[in-house]
C-alpha cells in the first residue's frame, strides 16, 4: 500500500469514525483503524465489536492498494499535530511497520495484518428496510435516548424500540419510570416491523445524523441493522428479544386535564426540587380550578418550598406526587411550548402531549409514574 493524502482530511476521516473505538476492547486488533486502499478510494473502518462505523476517504494519489489495520490512537494524536499538508503512506510488502513522509520529516508506527480485523456482519436473506430522513431520526433519537434504562435482567429497555408500519415510524424508549413515544410521517417502507437500537449506537448515530440532511436507508434483520449515509455506514448489533407492548399502558381516558406553559413549569419544578428530600427526589402537585401549587419538603434538614403557577385545569381538585429528576428531564426535552398533563387518579400514570393547536408531522407522548405522597 502506498498513498499520498492531506493530513487534515485524513484526519477528519478518521474523527469520525474513531468514536465507536473503545478504550479496552475485547480483542486487541479493534485499538486499530482498518484501511482499505482500492482505487482511489481509502475505506476507513473502526469498531468494538458490536458496533462498526465506516467512512470513505478519497484519495488523489495512489501508488499502490492494499489493506493494512493501524494503531487509531497513535495515528490520531500524530495527525493532530501537523499543519494541513500531503502525507505519504507506505506499507511495502505487508511488512509490520507503515512508514510516513511529509516534506521535513517521516515516521514509523506499527501496523498489523487486516487479516486479523474482523468482518462486517451480513444481514441475513430475511430483512427489512425503511428509509427515514436524517432530521426526523434525529429528532427521534434526541427525543427518546435518555428515557432509556440500564437494566441487565430486561436488556430490551437498554434501546429505542423502532415500531416501522408503512403509514407511520415510532420511537419508544421506558425506564419503567417513564416512556415515551416518537411519532413521525414521511418514512419509505413496505410492511410493518420494528427492531431495538442499543442506547450506545443509537447515541453514535445522533453525532452522524447532526452533520447530515439526506435520507438515511435502514436495514436490518434479527440481528444487525445497517445505516446506510452518503459515504458511511453504521453497522450495529441489534438487541435481541420483545419489547413491551406500550401501546397497551398509554390511557386514552384521562379526564382531568391541565394545559400549563412548559418552560413556566420547568422553571418551577426545578426551584421547589432543591427542597426535596435527597433520597426520594419527590415533588407534590395540586391541582385546583386555573391553579398548580408545587411544594416540596425535607423534614430532615428542615427545608421546605413551594409556589403556585395559574393554569388551565379541567377536573376535580388533585394532589399527586412525582420524582423531580424524571418529570425535569420530560419538561426539558419536549419541544413544545404548551403542554397538556392528563390525569386519571394520583396512582395512575400522567400523560404528557402537546396543547399547541398548530398540526405536526411529529407528535410526542410522555407517560410518567407517580410516586406516593409521603404524609
Amino acid at each position: 500500500m502506498k498513498f499520498a493524502v492531506s493530513s487534515s482530511e485524513l484526519l477528519s476521516g478518521l474523527m469520525s469514525v474513531s468514536k465507536v473505538i473503545v478504550a479496552k476492547p475485547t480483542n486487541s486488533i479493534l485499538e486499530n483503524f482498518l484501511f482499505e486502499l482500492t482505487g482511489n478510494t481509502l475505506t476507513v473502518t473502526a469498531s468494538d465489536g458490536g458496533t462498526t462505523l465506516r467512512t470513505n476517504v478519497e484519495i488523489a494519489q495512489v501508488e499502490k492498494e492494499g489493506s493494512v489495520a493501524v494503531p487509531a490512537k497513535l495515528l490520531t494524536d500524530s495527525l493532530k499535530e501537523f499543519p494541513d499538508q500531503p502525507l505519504t503512506f507506505s506499507n511495502e510488502n505487508n511488512s509490520s511497520v507503515m512508514d510516513i513522509v511529509w516534506a521535513s520529516g517521516a515516521s514509523k508506527l506499527p501496523c498489523f495484518s487486516a487479516a486479523d480485523y474482523p468482518e462486517l456482519p451480513s444481514i441475513g436473506e430475511i430483512s427489512e428496510s425503511v428509509v427515514i430522513p436524517a432530521q426526523r431520526l434525529l429528532d427521534g433519537i434526541n427525543n427518546t435516548i435518555y428515557a432509556t434504562a440500564e437494566e441487565e435482567l430486561r436488556p430490551v429497555m437498554n434501546g429505542i424500540f423502532f415500531d416501522i408500519e408503512p403509514e407511520s415510524v415510532t420511537l419508544v424508549a421506558s425506564d419503567a419510570h417513564k416512556l415515551i413515544c416518537y411519532g413521525f410521517t414521511g418514512a419509505e417502507c413496505s410492511q410493518k416491523s420494528n427492531f431495538i437500537l442499543h442506547k450506545k449506537p443509537a447515541a453514535i448515530l445522533r453525532g452522524i445524523l447532526a452533520k447530515c440532511d439526506e435520507d438515511i436507508a435502514i436495514r436490518y434483520d434479527s440481528k444487525n441493522a445497517y445505516f446506510s449515509f452518503s459515504d458511511s455506514i453504521l453497522v450495529c448489533r441489534l438487541i435481541e428479544g420483545n419489547y413491551p407492548a406500550y401501546r397497551s399502558v398509554i390511557p386514552k381516558n384521562n379526564s382531568n386535564r391541565m394545559i400549563i406553559g412548559r418552560s413556566e413549569l420547568l422553571g418551577v419544578v426545578k426551584r421547589i426540587a432543591v427542597c426535596s428530600n435527597q433520597a426520594s427526589s419527590q415533588i407534590k402537585m395540586k391541582l385546583s380550578l386555573n391553579e398548580l401549587l408545587v411544594s416540596a419538603q425535607d423534614l430532615s434538614f428542615s427545608m421546605s418550598a413551594y409556589e403556585s403557577i395559574p393554569c388551565q385545569y379541567d377536573g376535580h381538585e388533585m394532589e399527586i406526587g412525582f420524582k423531580a429528576p424524571f418529570l425535569l428531564e420530560i419538561l426539558s426535552n419536549l419541544p413544545y411550548r404548551q403542554i397538556c398533563m392528563e390525569l386519571a387518579d394520583p396512582a395512575r400514570a400522567a400523560l404528557i402531549v402537546s396543547a399547541d393547536e398548530e398540526a405536526s408531522e411529529q407528535e410526542i407522548k410522555a407517560l410518567l409514574m407517580p410516586v406516593m405522597i409521603n404524609a
